[in-house]
C-alpha cells in the first residue's frame, strides 16, 4: 500500500475550479484501494499572510465539510487539521536547522511573493520547510502536485536526504505524483485567466457555497462574443469554450455532443442549459454539505483524523529528536 499526502489551504473560497482541478482528482485517487490517503487542512501555512481569525476559523470547518460533500470519503481518506498536531512544528524546526538559506530563498513562490517588498514575514521564507515536515513525518510515498508545485517535493527530498546522511536513516524520500493537467475552468468575466478563489470580481467566480440563483445569474451574465454560434475554440471563443467545459463536466457529457446540440440555438439557450446543469450539480453537493454541518459529523471526522495523525507524528518526532541528540 502506498501512502499519499495532500493538503487544502483554508483561504479565499472554494470555487468550481477547485472542485474540478483538486477535489475531483482526489476522489478518483480513493478508488484505488492500494492508496492510503492523508488530507490535511494547511491552516499553519495560511498564516504566512494575515488572516482574519474569525474567517480562518470558519473556513477550516466549512472547507472540510465541502470536501466531504463533494465525495472525499473519511473511510478512505484520513482528514485532520495541521495545527492540531503538535509534533509537526517540532519536526519542522529541526528540519529548518538542517536547511540552507539559499535553498529556501530560491523557492519560486518565495521569490514571486517577496519581489519588490521591503516587509514580508519570515514564515513566507520558511513555510516550504514546514511543508517538508508535513510530507516527511508520515513517510509519504507520493505527494499529488501540479507541475508548478513540484519544487516543494524536491526540497523535501533534499532535506530528507541530507538529514539521513548526517544522522542516519530517518525519513523516506517522497516522490511527486504529477497530476495530469485536466480541464482548466476560467473566470466567467475574463475567460483568458483561470477562475481563482482569491479573485476580486465575484461575478466571474462560482463558489461552491454560492446561492443557487446567484450561480444561475453569473452563468447567464458570462462574457462571450458576438458570433452567436456555439462551438469549442479556446483561442477565438474563450468564453463559450469555458462554458462548454463547465457544462460538460457538470452534466458528464462530451463537449462536442453539447456543442452540436446547441450550435445554432443561440447563446441564451446554451447558457440556460449550462446554468441548469451546474445549479443541479452544486445543489446536490450543498444538500450534503448542509447535512454534514447540521449533524456535527465533521467534528467526529476531524477527531478521528487527528488521533491517527498524532500517533504517526509522535513516533517520528521522538526518532528525530533522538537522532539529533535531544533528550
Amino acid at each position: 500500500m502506498k501512502r499519499l499526502l495532500t493538503g487544502l489551504k483554508p483561504t479565499g473560497e472554494l470555487t468550481l475550479g477547485n472542485y474540478i482541478g483538486a477535489i475531483s482528482p482526489l476522489v478518483k485517487l480513493q478508488e484505488d484501494k492500494e492508496n492510503e490517503i492523508l488530507l490535511f487542512v494547511a491552516d499553519l501555512h495560511a498564516l504566512t499572510v494575515f488572516q482574519e481569525p474569525s474567517l480562518l476559523r470558519d473556513r477550516i470547518k466549512r472547507f472540510v465539510a465541502m470536501y466531504v460533500a463533494c465525495g472525499v470519503d473519511p473511510e478512505r481518506t484520513t482528514i485532520y487539521i495541521q495545527s492540531q498536531n503538535e509534533y509537526i512544528p517540532v519536526i519542522s524546526w529541526i528540519l529548518e536547522c538542517n536547511t540552507y538559506y539559499g535553498e529556501a530563498s530560491r523557492m519560486i513562490q518565495f521569490k514571486e511573493k517577496s519581489k519588490g517588498k521591503e516587509n514580508f514575514t519570515v514564515g513566507l521564507l520558511t513555510y516550504p520547510i514546514l511543508m517538508a515536515a508535513d510530507i516527511l513525518y508520515c513517510d509519504a510515498d507520493y505527494v499529488p502536485v501540479g507541475i508548478d508545485q513540484n519544487q516543494h517535493v524536491e526540497i523535501a527530498r533534499d532535506i530528507a536526504d541530507r538529514f539521513n546522511k548526517r544522522y542516519g536513516d530517518t525519513f523516506k524520500l517522497p516522490s511527486s505524483l504529477i497530476t495530469k493537467q485536466g480541464t482548466k475552468i476560467k473566470d466567467l468575466k475574463d475567460p483568458t485567466k483561470k477562475m481563482s478563489k482569491s479573485e476580486e470580481n465575484p461575478a466571474g467566480v462560482i463558489s461552491l457555497f454560492d446561492d443557487l440563483n446567484a450561480i444561475h445569474k453569473k452563468i447567464m451574465g458570462a462574457t462571450t462574443d458576438s458570433d452567436n454560434a456555439v462551438y469549442f475554440d479556446e483561442e477565438n471563443k474563450p468564453g463559450i469554450s469555458n462554458l462548454l467545459n463547465i457544462a460538460s463536466i457538470m452534466s458528464d457529457r462530451d463537449v462536442d455532443d453539447i456543442a452540436n446540440e446547441y450550435r445554432n440555438s443561440g447563446y441564451g439557450n446554451f447558457k440556460r442549459y449550462c446554468a441548469e446543469v451546474t445549479v443541479n450539480k452544486i445543489k446536490s453537493i450543498q444538500d450534503r454539505y448542509n447535512e454534514l454541518i447540521e449533524t456535527g459529523e465533521i467534528d467526529k471526522i476531524l477527531k478521528d483524523g487527528i488521533e491517527k495523525s498524532r500517533l504517526i507524528a509522535k513516533e517520528k518526532c521522538e526518532l528525530v529528536k533522538e537522532r539529533v541528540g535531544l533528550i
